[in-house]
């Protein structure tokens, strides 16, 4: 009986398939994941990935399509003669799991269940580390727990214990998808398949762990939007900045200056679409907006000592596609992939994933139950960035009954909700989480109105107790429900969580931005605090069509987290960003100089972007148009402006390409030096000291480049549309002011050379008086794992997740 049932099971996984099913139309297919595969950094091949990666960055756009595959690895569905092991696993005799020489499984499964179990068999095995790790700290996340976000928890090494109360509130998550109808209730079933594939791997490995359950999946998926797929929240900050203005400038010229800076909908700057999106207008009243003095918020989150690392959305994610009349094929070309941060382990993984219904591959991760978060079928490839769309809204809570933990809401002085989360743990440090709710969520902490007024600040995210439904679009994706950007569109419409979601096939490309996006009363103002007491609340959310939505036929997309149409506006938290000179403009350059596009020229103006710097390549002429309309005060400043403009003809790159430790331009030193000085010299004249120091928390100087800072923020946006004007070009809805020299070019030119000339100073002073040999160390910017370290890499500024090299076709 046993040698009868042993022979039966032999031929039961003979049957499995022995390459994938469908027809694989791609005329190319390649990808990296820098992470790569392992856990373990002195594994054989730990590093291949990362090698690949980095010895891409030095060529910029000299690159051809022979030469592709040596800086990115196939993503064919059929991984053909190149594994080299394979495992069954016994307690599941439909799954097999086929690994190539760089360790990605390849999952077969003779039952899409299977499929499944053997993805949620393979995360474990392949992030069983970063599963420890997060599991718990994910639930921070879900909770919406006031204090370091989950990835800084996790970063930061961090062990998050939840009560019961916390088990209890994520759970509600299950109704939530079972109210979603029968996707929903698939999506349970996935993953419950899923975590039984975990527990499987955790049973033969690690068997004193705690069995992983459904919050833990609802938890990781919170993480995931709290991370990327989220944006808003910052409206204190910005009224207490706006009450400084005031003070300053006058209600009404302080407001002005206020949405001077804010950049809410700009026309100056480049979208990815061309058809208007309209949504969250300002309103034509403010009757619902609360003011906060300035400098008295007090927050009440947990703050753990140790916290040092913290992590923030790497913006870095981007897509370039060349199509149609572009394309020397003829068809898309696709360059795209998200932004992640250099994360080891790797936050993702490689799977390649087949069943009945299932025959896609690319990079999924622990939230997902066996569905592929970014990657390809048989005839389209998909992708993702960060849309940071405006999802999360901040209250100013009236408190009554002569208490702080009460609060008025439509006529009623209604008790908080207290919640005892948990602690955060680590080491000898046990921090409680305990924190309050009210209808619109979590307090964060307490502030003064500007009319003296004690409230307390919560804030509303619109994915909240959703975060799971996120999921419904990667099932379409992963289950072959998808046949053309329609199909993909109407999928895409089902997640709560905020992003620009790509898509290409042999003859379109398009994008859709994702989000549960509210509509707001007028009366409120997403960008300030809002009247908690019940007269100011969302009235819906924007309808699937009202979305930016649209494909290229003919031409070329572009998306380097950048706007996605007109009249879209941009979060309260990407404050200043959304204006004159996005960085994404150097992407469009870099494609719109090639006339007939192949993939290796598409991936050369990414990989030529990835290494320039902004400031050179950008903003450097309107700059030195503003230089020029002064005098050098001395031939060393001269020097530095004459070395800067030959940086800025090779393109501005920060690149060590011969290999001495330092950056090959003088213009790098030049630059990265005086750029503080410029700014200040732009700005602060205007607004004075203190407040050029609060602008810069909201809008950075600079966002200067290393492995996590994408070069998104910085002061150049508002220096290129102050200078233009200044100088006399037409600039779209131009400034209420002008802020540099107040006003006058010859005041504005004599600060910026002054600027200029105490960094030349300073650099002959520590360098020698030639400024043709003044050198900055490339090691600040040099790239490195965290938290285990993997591999130092020079400075890209690419996707890091997975980055897709992709035609079909």
């Amino acid at each position: 009986m046993g040698r009868k049932l042993g022979l039966l099971v032999a031929m039961f996984v003979l049957c499995l398939p022995a390459s994938a099913p469908a027809q694989d139309t791609a005329s190319t297919a390649l990808n990296i994941l820098p992470s790569g595969q392992s856990e373990d950094a002195s594994a054989p091949g730990a590093t291949r990935e990362a090698e690949m990666y980095n010895a891409l960055t030095p060529l910029r756009d000299n690159i051809t399509d022979a030469q592709l595959p040596n800086y990115f690895k196939s993503e064919a569905l059929d991984p053909g003669n190149t594994i080299v092991r394979t495992e069954t696993i016994p307690s599941r005799p439909g799954v097999e799991i086929r690994r190539d020489a760089l360790d990605v499984p390849h999952i077969y499964g003779q039952t899409n269940d299977d499929v499944t179990f053997g993805a949620g068999y393979a995360i474990a095995e392949d992030r069983n580390l970063l599963l420890n790790q997060a599991r718990f700290d994910s639930l921070t996340a879900a909770i919406d727990a006031p204090g370091p976000s989950a990835i800084d928890l996790v970063s930061n090494l961090y062990q998050f214990a939840p009560s019961k109360q916390t088990e209890r509130i994520v759970s509600r998550q299950t109704q939530v998808l079972r109210k979603a109808g029968p996707k929903g209730v698939q999506l349970l079933h996935d993953i419950d398949t899923y975590l039984a594939g975990i527990n499987a791997w955790y049973s033969a490995n690690q068997p004193g762990a705690p069995p992983f359950t459904r919050n833990d999946i609802y938890a990781l998926n919170a993480l995931k939007g709290q991370f990327l797929g989220q944006g808003g929240g910052g409206e204190v900050d910005n009224a207490q900045f706006l009450d400084g203005l005031q003070g300053k400038f006058g209600s009404s010229k302080g407001f002005d200056t206020f949405e001077d800076l804010r950049g809410r909908d700009d026309p100056a700057t480049e979208t990815t679409l061309s058809k208007a999106a309209p949504w969250n207008p300002l309103p034509s009243s403010r009757k619902g907006v609360v003011g906060i003095k300035n400098g008295s918020f007090q927050s009440t989150a947990p703050k753990p000592a140790s916290a040092a690392r913290h992590l923030t959305p790497g913006l870095a994610s981007n897509i370039l596609v060349a199509s149609g009349s572009r394309s020397t094929s003829g068809h898309p070309q696709f360059v795209g992939g998200p932004q992640i941060s250099y994360y080891f382990p790797g936050l993702v993984e490689e799977m390649g994933l087949h069943g009945p219904s299932i025959d896609v591959r690319g990079a999924t991760s622990a939230p997902f139950p066996g569905y592929m978060l970014i990657g390809r079928a048989e005839n389209f490839a998909w992708t993702l960035t960060s849309a940071d769309g405006d999802i999360i809204d901040t209250y100013a809570e009236t408190l009554c009954g002569g208490s702080r933990l009460k609060y008025e809401y439509k006529g009623k002085c209604l008790p908080m909700q207290k919640v005892n989360a948990g602690s955060i743990n680590k080491g000898d440090q046990k921090i409680p989480v305990v924190f309050y709710r009210t209808v619109h969520g979590s307090v964060y902490g307490y502030a003064k109105t500007t009319k003296g007024k004690t409230v307390a600040i919560s804030r509303r995210r619109s994915s909240y107790g959703k975060d799971t439904l996120d999921q419904l679009f990667f099932q379409d994706l992963t289950y072959g429900r998808i046949h053309s950007f329609s199909d993909f569109a109407k999928s895409a419409a089902q997640t709560p969580q905020t992003f620009n979601s790509f898509y290409a096939d042999a003859t379109t490309a398009g994008v859709y931005t994702t989000g549960l996006l509210p509509i707001r009363p007028n009366g409120a103002d997403s960008d300030l605090p809002t009247d908690g007491r019940g007269k100011y609340e969302w009235t819906g959310y924007l309808a699937a069509g009202g979305h930016p939505q649209g494909t290229i036929p003919n031409g070329l997309l572009v998306n380097w987290n950048n706007k996605p149409a007109p009249n879209f506006a941009a979060s309260d938290t990407r404050f200043g960003d959304e204006t004159m000179l996005p960085r994404s403009e150097m992407l469009l350059n870099n494609l719109q100089a090639t006339p007939q596009h192949t993939l290796a020229t598409v991936t050369g103006a990414m990989n030529k972007a990835a290494t320039q710097d902004v400031r050179g390549d950008l903003f450097w002429p309107i700059l030195k148009s503003m230089l020029d309309k002064g005098k050098a005060p001395s031939a060393l400043a001269e020097g530095a402006e004459q070395q800067l403009q030959a940086w800025a003809d090779q393109g501005a790159p920060r690149l060590d390409v011969d290999r001495d430790g330092n950056l090959d331009f003088a213009g790098n030193a030049i630059m990265d030096a005086a750029w503080n000085g410029l700014a200040n010299a732009a700005m602060c004249s205007t607004l004075g000291n203190n407040l050029c120091n609060q602008l810069a928390t909201r809008q950075s100087r600079f966002d200067s480049p290393n492995a996590h800072n994408g070069q998104y923020d910085g002061w150049y946006h508002y220096m290129a549309k102050d200078f233009s004007t200044e100088l006399g070009t037409k600039v779209p809805q131009p400034y209420s002011r002008r802020y540099c020299g107040g006003g006058s070019v010859a005041k504005c030119s004599a600060a910026l050379w002054k600027a200029l000339n105490s960094t030349a100073t300073s650099l002959a002073a520590q360098q020698g008086p030639d400024p043709s040999a003044w050198r900055e160390s490339a090691s600040s910017q040099m790239i490195q794992f965290a938290p285990l370290p993997l591999l130092q890499m020079d400075y890209t500024n690419r996707p890091s997740g997975i980055q897709q090299v992709i035609s079909f076709g």
